[in-house]
């Protein structure tokens, strides 16, 4: 199980459309990602259950391997607990952790599951993006749209949008 955990990746998924006419089942698979908004980020490891998850809402999503000061940046500015209190220090020393910088490292490592912790709001509620999305939203990133799989790009997408 620890090989299994040391070889994921941490992946940063972003709803950036909305699903008005869209299929059931992608309106389904956005609803089990959390994404239930746009402009909702959510982590996950690159399980293929996962990655089968996001190529089934891909007209809906952009998603990519989040760098790990990535992940400090979300905890950090977009975080929240119950009651929409922001993620602090205080809580990463209850979780059992030094600091928010080391959380972040777990959770880029794959070794904790954001969304597991406990009284932690499971998705990242951001801004659209600084000086607006680059290409149609309606097109998938390899064909100069803005939906699909990006790989490390999605890093500047949410420097952008926190």
């Amino acid at each position: 199980m620890a090989e299994a955990a040391e070889k994921r990746r941490c992946l940063a998924a972003v709803r950036i459309r909305g699903v008005i006419r869209a299929r059931r089942k992608a309106r389904e698979t956005l609803q089990m990602l959390r994404l239930i908004r746009t402009n909702h980020a959510v982590l996950i490891d690159d399980r293929s259950s996962y990655i089968g998850m996001l190529r089934q809402a891909q007209s809906f999503v952009t998603w990519g391997e989040a760098s790990k000061e990535t992940v400090v940046t979300l905890l950090r500015k977009r975080g929240r607990l119950a009651g929409d209190k922001k993620l602090t220090d205080e809580y990463a020393q209850k979780a059992g952790y030094k600091s928010l910088e080391e959380l972040a490292e777990a959770i880029h490592n794959c070794s904790v599951e954001y969304w597991k912790l406990p009284g932690t709001r499971p998705v990242f509620r951001l801004h659209p993006p600084s000086k607006g999305f680059k290409g149609k939203t309606k097109k998938a990133y390899g064909a100069g749209g803005e939906t699909g799989y990006r790989g490390e790009k999605i890093n500047e997408l949410i420097q952008r949008m926190t």
